[in-house]
């Protein structure tokens, strides 16, 4: 079996880690114990796991009982069989991400993305594949690439949810047009059925269902017995009260049921289990059929000024026969536009759009997919000119008027892959608002045939109208299924009454209009309450009769779909934030917060989307690091942000300050800042950490660790005054193990070689610069780091002869010290202010002389671009961010290596960008230049190098330094290039160390290379 790319071995289970992902605080320590007792796999009842588990990403807060996490079926079944014994209840999740509350529940979790998560096989002749049902969509759709199949449901977050958690939840996608649900791609599933019994459904020939049902006998024969009175007692009914749409996936799924019986005379109980939410069995491997990748895709964005004229243009749309068709309002470009990773997107939009719509077409080849889109232009905009020709004998299509205002066209794969994200990252994007109102989902997907749609959204604006609130409407317009998330305050007792009262009439419109309350997120606790209501009494009693044939107990996730045992179902309860949530952080924030709701808002912000939760293969991007290294929920932003908010408000009966919490939650953070942009809400948990470790000194004071990295550059200065003798002191034997021993840097590690010649006196022995004030078009000053200026000093040699050969004018201050990061790094927010506040009453002079601020380093340049503004405030500070650059960032900025006359061999390069420049969008400056300067370069995607400045010379975090790193090798493993190439020096010193990394030292800093293109 396959699984994702993570190292063989649990960095936790180095003896010097000092965490084990969970508390020591257990609850039912006897039902742990006989738990461990029948299962390979790891059972954790702790307040911490518990409190990861009680959220996903809907509106609700259930805390369970607590999690397994199996590596078998056999697990699987001893817990069932166990919990029903017991009345446990028993709820099976996957990756977390559903938004109707499905899956959280008060019961015993099994997380089958931890483990179960293996490809089983592909069968070419049948076009089916078989994996276990922890593994995600991505990956399986990567196992299957070669043979130019997929699995064809496409929910947005593909990558972060799983195989089971579709099946469960009967999934589909934006593609819905073209594919089916998941019911249609089941051919058969193994199932632990709710007395434990381990089963295979498939197909069955609707004249031997006779054979098999039993309604007295075992627990497979009753629920045969329970298909047949289905097809014979309930077919009217069904054919009367389900909507005839694709996108249904509500109530307990009968009507496939009926149409295979129907249309192919057999029936696939594991089709009845596709939607059920985990109520009627536990899937724990799945047989799946495929569909061909399309070989060509293409893109037109049409532009609207309202959302009213994009729902009208929705029918004639569908004439053009797309594979998708999706909607995004102002709301939505509104919130997009402020985010930074969307920004760019949404400003190419011409000005004024209110409104688009995303259309997608599959094609044979590029000339066809160009034709198809000048096709729609032509009906559907005649006034634009499209970059392809439309067909000489294409008929008018439709007579519809013309709505659409311009169109934007994507043909090449990153254009299409940006405009997809951007739609993909809806619900995180709406819930960016660090308000106490949010765009909250609940009622989000209802499905409505599409020649209704404008009428649907103009009678939803009039609910909305009458209880003074909007929302934002995007997504599936093609097959009619919009996200409609309304602005609510569920803190406050009437935006409670609010939501359920928008629920309740907007269920009234979707039966007059023929829809279904749930065309995609299913029921969970937010819309089970409305199933009574929309398909009757009769079928409500037979979805009841159901649950209770398949789960005599009433066990499995219960009160979803039909209600729990005593039929009880109320949308309003278990809300994560109510009329009775209250927030403490215990301390007063010390950073600037310019959010709304300050470092409150920040520390609620995250939904639980599980945008952090994705793989590097399949996700890419930075976030999360350790997550990607341990595969462990708590080392997540969704789950170290859960954590922080649940021991404020009281959830977590735990102080976020003391060392259990540190060790186990905050001080895993690397604080590689991908989250600020790779978490489409902007979750900035590297911020937020920086707050708590500062509140955390404040109380207990600071450690000797975080006394010496935090004063890294005096450490420095130091050696390299006595080099090179400090030099051999810390090559002696045994310096190491002191070093661990006393101060708690890793045995492991190589201390930095000193330098007797900094980089201020070989530039003052040179003369300064070769280039004159005057004959320079600018001048920098060139900010060394400590590491650059007392180790690393060939790279600010490199740094200013291409500085020079680029025409700059360069000096190197003496009267500026290090930026501050390696201290705030470690939380020393007041040490750093202080240091912030000194640079910049030296550096805003300058720059108002006209002098630009240049560091060899990325996370320095950062630390003035970004971090200095949330320490400082006023015109300096501002004026000091928006004038720094990392070296490469301002060569390529003003496109100063023009002049220069970089003439290099083509040599390949792999590059590996440095995160916290990632954060900030300047990580393509180095690509661009090094490719001018005649380098082939690779820019891996590749999250943190696992180093992380201090982090990784912690003894405590050593292994997981290590293991991060071990991604970050491996894909260098998979590069054709002949070197590897980063800007950080802890990228460079972790690089360096490693023994399967091909290096000579360490690997050189881009503009090292740049030096030796001159």
């Amino acid at each position: 079996m396959a699984t994702h790319d993570i190292p063989p071995d649990d960095p936790a289970d180095d003896p010097d880690a000092n965490y084990d992902y969970g508390s020591d605080s257990v609850e039912r320590p006897d039902l742990v114990a006989d738990l461990r007792a029948l299962v390979d796999g790891d059972v954790r009842f702790d307040s911490y796991t518990r409190q990861l588990y009680a959220t996903d990403a809907s509106i609700y807060e259930v805390l369970p009982v607590g999690v397994v996490f199996p590596t078998s079926t056999a697990d699987v079944a001893a817990v069932v069989e166990y919990c029903v014994e017991g009345g446990i209840p028993v709820l099976p999740r996957g990756g977390g991400t559903s938004l109707a509350g499905q899956t959280v529940n008060e019961a015993v979790v099994l997380d089958f993305k931890h483990d179960m998560d293996g490809f089983v096989g592909f069968d070419p002749a049948k076009e089916t594949a078989r994996a276990q049902a922890g593994i995600t969509l991505a990956e399986l759709n990567d196992e299957l690439a070669a043979h130019g199949l997929k699995y064809a449901p496409d929910p947005a977050w593909g990558d972060k949810s799983v195989l089971g958690g579709a099946i469960g939840n009967n999934s589909t996608g934006a593609h819905s047009l073209v594919y089916e649900k998941a019911d249609g791609y089941l051919e058969s599933v193994e199932v632990v059925l709710a007395d434990g019994t381990v089963t295979t459904f498939g197909w069955v020939d609707t004249d031997d269902l006779a054979g098999l049902a039993d309604s007295d006998g075992d627990l497979e024969a009753r629920i045969y017995a329970e298909v047949r009175r289905l097809l014979d007692e309930e077919a009217d009914e069904i054919r009367e009260r389900f909507p005839d749409l694709k996108r249904n996936v509500s109530g307990f799924n009968y009507d496939r049921l009926l149409e295979d019986a129907e249309e192919r005379g057999e029936v696939n109980v594991a089709r009845l289990l596709a939607g059920s939410e985990g109520t009627l069995g536990i899937v724990t491997e799945a047989e799946v059929s495929l569909e061909p990748v399309p070989e060509e895709t293409a893109v037109a964005m049409l532009t609207y000024d309202d959302v009213i004229d994009a729902m009208r243009d929705v029918a004639p749309i569908l004439e053009h026969d797309p594979s998708a068709v999706e909607v995004m309002d102002d709301v939505f470009l509104d919130l997009a536009r402020d985010t930074d990773e969307f920004r760019d997107v949404v400003d190419l939009l011409p000005e004024g759009t209110d409104s688009t719509l995303l259309v997608e077409f599959y094609a044979d080849t590029p000339e066809a997919a160009r034709q198809q889109v000048a096709d729609l232009v032509a009906d559907r905009l005649p006034t634009a000119t499209p970059a392809g020709d439309p067909a000489e004998d294409a008929p008018d299509v439709t007579d519809d008027p013309v709505h659409a205002v311009d169109v934007l066209e994507a043909y090449d794969d990153d254009r299409q892959a940006h405009f997809w994200k951007m739609r993909k990252a809806g619900l995180p994007i709406l819930l960016s608002r660090t308000s106490d109102e949010k765009h909250w989902p609940y009622i989000e997907d209802t499905a409505i045939p599409a020649e209704h749609l404008a009428d649907y959204v103009e009678d939803f604006r009039e609910i909305l109208d009458d209880l003074d609130t909007f929302a934002s409407y995007y997504a599936h317009a093609g097959p009619g299924v919009l996200h409609i998330r309304p602005l609510l305050n569920l803190k406050e007792a009437e935006g409670v009454a609010k939501m359920e009262e928008i629920a309740d009439r907007v269920t009234d419109l979707v039966v007059e209009y023929g829809g279904s309350v749930s065309g995609e997120h299913g029921d969970g606790r937010a819309r089970t309450q409305w199933n009574r209501k929309f398909y009757g009494d009769e079928l409500w009693d037979s979805f009841r009769q159901t649950k209770a044939t398949f789960d005599p107990d009433w066990i499995l996730n219960p009160g979803q779909v039909c209600g729990d045992e005593a039929g009880e179902s109320d949308m309003t309860q278990n809300l994560r934030f109510d009329p009775n949530y209250e927030f403490d952080a215990g301390f007063d924030p010390a950073l600037n917060w310019d959010n709304e709701n300050g470092f409150r808002g920040m520390t609620e912000l995250c939904h639980g989307c599980a945008g952090c939760t994705g793989y590097q293969e399949t996700t890419g991007g930075v976030m999360c690091p350790t997550y990607r290294a341990a595969d462990e929920e708590v080392l997540s932003t969704r789950g170290r942000a859960n954590m922080l908010r649940s021991a404020m408000n009281g959830n977590l009966p735990d102080d976020p300050l003391d060392d259990e919490f540190l060790h186990e939650v905050m001080d895993l953070c690397v604080g590689c800042k991908g989250c600020k942009l790779d978490c489409p809400s902007g979750v900035d948990m590297a911020k937020l950490k920086t707050e708590v470790k500062h509140a955390h000194h404040q109380e207990d004071g600071v450690s000797l660790l975080d006394r010496v990295f935090g004063h890294t550059e005096d450490l420095l200065k130091l050696g390299s005054a006595f080099a090179p003798v400090s030099n051999w002191v810390t090559s002696l034997p045994g310096a190491d193990t002191l070093a661990e021993k006393t101060v708690g840097i890793a045995a492991e590690r190589d201390l930095p070689e000193f330098q007797r010649e900094t980089l201020r006196k070989w530039f003052d022995k040179r003369g300064g610069s070769t280039i004159s004030e005057p004959a320079a078009d600018r001048k920098v000053l060139l900010l060394p780091d400590p590491y650059t200026n007392y180790s690393k000093v060939d790279v600010g040699k490199a740094a200013v002869r291409v500085l020079e050969a680029a025409g700059v004018h360069v000096e190197i201050p003496d009267d500026v010290g290090d930026s501050g990061r390696p201290a705030y790094s470690r939380g020393l927010v007041n040490r750093t202010r202080e240091t912030a506040r000194e640079n910049v009453a030296v550096l805003a002079p300058r720059v108002r002389d006209g002098w630009d601020l240049v560091y060899v380093e990325p996370s320095d340049a950062v630390m003035l671009q970004s971090d200095y503004l949330d320490l400082l405030s006023g015109d300096d500070v501002e004026s000091v961010a928006a004038n720094a650059y990392g070296v490469c960032e301002y060569l390529d900025g003003f496109r100063l290596d023009e002049g220069a006359g970089f003439d290099a061999s083509g040599e390949s390069l792999a590059y590996h960008g440095h995160c916290h420049q990632k954060a900030e969008q300047r990580d393509h400056h180095a690509v661009g230049i090094l490719r001018r300067a005649g380098y082939d370069v690779e820019p891996l995607d590749s999250t943190c190098c696992g180093m992380a400045g201090s982090f990784g010379y912690e003894a405590e975090h050593y292994s997981m330094s290590q293991a991060i790193g071990d991604i970050l090798v491996g894909q260098l493993g998979a590069s054709d290039a002949e070197t590897v190439v980063a800007p950080g020096s802890s990228c460079r010193t972790q690089l360096g160390e490693r023994d399967d990394v091909d290096v000579d030292g360490e690997p050189p800093h881009p503009v090292e290379k740049l030096a030796e293109a001159l």
